[in-house]
Formats: C-alpha cells, structure tokens, sequence
C-alpha cells in the first residue's frame, strides 16, 4: 500500500527534474545564439531571444506552483523535501540566467552598429562559451545528482571572473576607445557582468545540489580528506 501512494509522487518528482534541465537546455542554447546576434547586430535574432524569455518565465511559474503543490499535499520529509527545496531554487536561478541572456539582447540593441575590434570579438566570444559551459556542467550535477563536479563548479568559475575583468580593462583601454561612443561602452560593460552573473547562478546551482544529495549547506566546512580525517579510535590527550 504503501509503494503504492509512494510512486505517484516518486513520478512527480521526476516530472519536476525533467521540466528543469529541458528549461535549463534553453538557456544553455540560448548564450551562443545571443551571442551570435550580438557580434553580428542581428536585430531580429534578439527579437526572438527576447520573446524566447517569456516562455521560459512561463514554465518558471507553472514548475513553481507544481512544486508547492507538492509541499502542500505531499508533506514530503527527508530527501523528498530537500529534492523540492533544490528544485524551487534551481528554478530562480535557471529563470535568472534566463532574464540575464534577455538583457544582454537588450543591450545589443541600444548598442546597435556598433563596431568590436578583433581582440573585444575574441573575449566576448570566449565569455559566451564559458558561460555556457559552466551552465552546462551546473545541469549535468543536477541531473546526475553529482555533488563532486558540483562542488567543482566555484573553482570553474575563476575563469570567467577573469574574462570579466579583461574585458573591462579592454573597455576602458584602446579598444573602448576606438568604439568612440560612451554609451556603447557602458552597455559592452554590463554585457560583460552578464555573462559573469551567468556563471555565478551556475555556481548557486550547484550548491543546491550539494544540498540535495548531501544536505550541505554554504558556509559549512568541506569535509577533510580521508588521510585528514581526526583518528576517534585514537586516545584522548591527558589531562
């Protein structure tokens, strides 16, 4: 009886899963395509990007109410709970990658015409598919339920921060410069923040999963490798 009221939730759950990576594979397929339209000032690309953006703020609102629908009617304890929690944060964060890729077409049209210098394509570019691996690498743990390569992912990061702030350096160097226009700096600036904001909600991800198969929370120790881990069959010091 008891597998019996068991499964229909156990299928919930999966629903649950399965509707956040194919909205996360949005977004994931989202950077390159944004990007493309950026570098090429392709205004009816962002268009769609943009339109793209209030499906998924859709699918957000109907898998946040399916998830509290279960909290209400389910009362799901232990590693039940902590699977819908993960799911309504993974959630935010995937709608938020979501809003920052919207943004970034945004910016490419109040930027419209103007020209990037050969090294400013490069680090764009590079941006873009940094930020798009770490998305992708963030849906992979969750999937898996990996909390090794979740816990990998704030290491990952590092680069994308560093992209960052090469980009900026260009920007108020010789390259932003040669753009002439304070606007379209100001905007490539912000641009640059998105794809980094990106690759932070990516790292958010993969706390909640670490969450979710562990119970880890931020701010708690790591836990020591098992060559440094205290000996407790070991006497204590005396007195």
């Amino acid at each position: 009886m008891v597998e019996s009221l068991r499964k229909p939730f156990a299928d919930e759950l999966e629903e649950i899963r399965t509707e956040l990576i194919r909205m996360a594979g949005l977004v994931i397929e989202s950077i390159p395509r944004c990007t493309e339209a950026l570098l090429s000032s392709d205004l009816a690309a962002a268009q769609e990007i943009i339109h793209a953006d209030n499906l998924l703020d859709e699918a957000s609102l109907a898998l946040e109410n399916h998830c509290h629908q279960l909290l209400a009617l389910q009362q799901p304890m232990a590693g039940d709970l902590r699977a819908i929690m993960a799911a309504l944060t993974i959630n935010y964060e995937i709608e938020r990658s979501g809003d920052l890729v919207e943004n970034i077409a945004k910016a490419m049209r109040r930027m419209y015409g103007t020209e990037f210098g050969p090294r400013l394509r490069g680090l764009i570019t590079q941006m873009s598919e940094e930020a798009a691996r770490l998305f992708r690498f963030a849906v992979d743990a969750y999937a898996d339920g990996n909390s090794g390569l979740a816990a990998a992912l704030d290491d990952i990061d590092d680069r994308l921060d560093r992209l960052n702030h090469q980009c900026l350096a260009m920007i108020v160097g010789e390259e932003g410069r040669e753009m002439g226009d304070l606007v379209s700096g100001v905007q490539l600036a912000l641009i640059a923040r998105y794809y980094e904001r990106i690759g932070d909600h990516a790292v958010n991800i993969g706390e909640r999963v670490r969450y979710m198969v562990d119970g880890w929370r931020p701010g708690q120790p790591e836990e020591l490798p098992d060559d440094q881990e205290p000996d407790i069959g070991a006497e204590a010091p005396a007195g």
